[in-house]
């Protein structure tokens, strides 16, 4: 078929296997919420992220903080949508792990969980979102610390979970100190504004002067 791979993907990493914890969905939200308000902060964007991106994340931020937490993660969905969209300059790594995943198309017997028990899915999945947690994490330290906010001290708490994950798999230790993080960068970090919006010149009418 047209754009199809010729062969099958190479198989992932073998990654250990764990019982997934149903995370919170304000959790959830908030593990999408601030590393997505520093991928709309890259450099790239010149300082103001277009309209068709800033939309969905401004309301997700509304949604969040009124405590609608599903109607955060629906729009948090659409900016995925939105970054994946070949318009934009391509995001760097780990921030492109925001866009929505489009697989190639390719047969059934191809994919590597073709076959798979839904628990042990889950499980994959659970564990390929902890991995880009820590990516991220990782990538928003060094931001903030190239662009003068101090969140260095959060370095250590990021190793610790990348240590507790691999030691103990997904643990709720784990995330604690990821999410430490994440509540610092709504914290510390503004979020992207848009371009001013172009302001018309008024039209200057020279006053008549009347003759006494």
């Amino acid at each position: 078929m047209p754009g199809a791979p010729n062969r099958p993907p190479p198989k992932d990493p073998e990654v250990p296997s764990a019982p997934t914890v149903p995370e919170p969905p304000e959790r959830q939200a908030l593990r999408r919420l601030a590393p997505s308000r520093i991928a709309l902060r890259l450099d790239q964007w010149k300082g103001a992220p277009n309209a068709d991106l800033l939309t969905p994340f401004e309301k997700a931020e509304a949604a969040y903080l009124a405590g609608d937490y599903t109607a955060a993660l629906q729009a948090l969905d659409q900016l995925s949508i939105r970054f994946a969209e070949p318009r934009w300059p391509t995001l760097p790594e780990p921030f492109r792990r925001l866009r929505v995943a489009i697989p190639p198309p390719m047969p059934p017997h191809w994919d590597p969980e073709h076959g798979m028990a839904v628990p042990e899915k889950e499980s994959r999945k659970a564990r390929r979102v902890a991995d880009d947690q820590l990516a991220l994490a990782r990538a928003t330290v060094a931001w903030a610390t190239a662009h003068g906010t101090d969140l260095s001290a959060f370095s250590p708490r990021v190793e610790e979970s990348a240590v507790i994950l691999e030691s103990e798999g997904l643990v709720p230790g784990f995330y604690e100190r990821l999410d430490a993080l994440w509540l610092a960068v709504r914290d510390q970090v503004a979020p992207p504004k848009g371009a001013a919006p172009a302001r018309a010149a008024a039209a200057s009418v020279p006053e008549e002067v009347s003759e006494a």
